[in-house]
């Protein structure tokens, strides 16, 4: 009768069932933490409605002039709204250059055609035309997300996850298979630079089948530090896990290639341009390794991920920044907006 009571009294507060089961199971759940996330969960429905009124009182005064709006346009313009906000706050839509800025909007319609024509044309994903204009891309995708790789990452969820951003950006599948790939085929140059032909070849197999999960695990990783911040979580430490699987499957695990597949991420700027990934995502795997280097259970899970030599015991923040580093060619490569 007691806990029924207590998913009553949650439930009053606007909690989901399943996040009430999560928090009565949960001995070292924080009422302030529930109470922060309902406010914040309120305060997110308060500015959608405010904006949705904006729109409203707008659209009367329009036809209290005797204006006639298209009605498709102002529909658009509330579906890009809502569309927008299902990925951003009000306050991180209010630092997003792309969502503020008409003409960096009107910039990508154009780059998108570019990026069509290119298909059209048949213009080979690895040809010098394709790599160049993926330079350009990477430019206005750091630039419009104000360099915040935060924004990259949501903007790349919304662009690669959601059907009318695809539509409303002309994004097909069909461009962004070509631009995820000509963006892989400008980094494996760099990396080819640097690495063994064979590892480059292994990185190129690891993205055609593993793109799409880096991006799924950094979304992941991100909705994890906002929960858990020191990462002690039994998710942080599976997040990690995953992350250094990913990191192995990709690049292997001999010292030397690492090391050199390290100094490239570290020594080329492209390699980092647009990858979603910041200092604050390191920093939480970083606190996520080091809790399994410390746990004796999770010591030999996480050696037997990391390394197959037996007698190979890497540093914990190596490891980590190396992981890192990694994703800049998959997850990156996957990047559209």
């Amino acid at each position: 009768m007691a806990r029924l009571q207590q998913i009553q009294a949650l439930r009053t507060l606007g909690m989901a069932l399943a996040d009430i089961g999560a928090y009565l199971d949960s001995p070292a759940a924080s009422p302030m933490a529930i109470v922060e996330r309902q406010l914040a969960r309120l305060d997110r429905q308060i500015a959608e409605a405010a904006r949705m009124r904006e729109q409203l009182l707008r659209l009367r005064t329009q036809l209290a002039n005797g204006e006639h709006p298209e009605l498709s346009i102002w529909l658009t313009t509330l579906e890009q709204m809502t569309m927008y906000e299902q990925y951003f706050s009000k306050e991180e839509l209010a630092r997003l250059p792309l969502y503020q800025d008409p003409a960096a909007q009107a910039e990508w319609q154009h780059l998108v055609a570019h990026a069509q024509s290119l298909i059209t044309s048949g213009v080979v994903p690895d040809a010098p035309q394709a790599k160049t204009f993926a330079v350009r891309w990477l430019e206005r995708l750091e630039r419009d997300s104000g360099g915040n790789p935060a924004f990259v990452l949501q903007l790349t969820a919304m662009t690669s996850q959601d059907p009318r951003a695809q539509k409303e950006f002309g994004l097909s599948p069909v461009l962004l298979d070509y631009m995820r790939t000509v963006i892989a085929e400008l980094r494996f140059d760099i990396y080819a630079r640097y690495l063994p032909p064979e590892t480059v070849a292994r990185m190129r197999s690891h993205e055609k089948a593993h793109a799409d999960h880096w991006i799924e695990l950094a979304v992941k990783v991100r909705a994890c530090m906002a929960a858990d911040p020191a990462a002690r979580s039994d998710e942080a430490l599976a997040l990690a896990r995953q992350w250094f699987a990913l990191f192995t499957g990709m690049v292997g695990d001999a010292p030397e290639v690492v090391e050199q597949f390290r100094r490239a991420s570290s020594t080329e700027p492209m390699l980092r341009l647009g990858t979603g990934i910041g200092d604050d995502v390191i920093a939480f795997l970083r606190r996520a390794m080091a809790r399994l280097q410390a746990s004796p259970t999770g010591r030999g899970r996480a050696h037997g991920q990391m390394s197959s030599c037996p007698n190979v015991r890497p540093d914990p923040e190596v490891v980590v920044q190396r992981g890192i580093d990694s994703a800049s060619v998959s997850f990156s490569s996957s990047i559209t907006t």
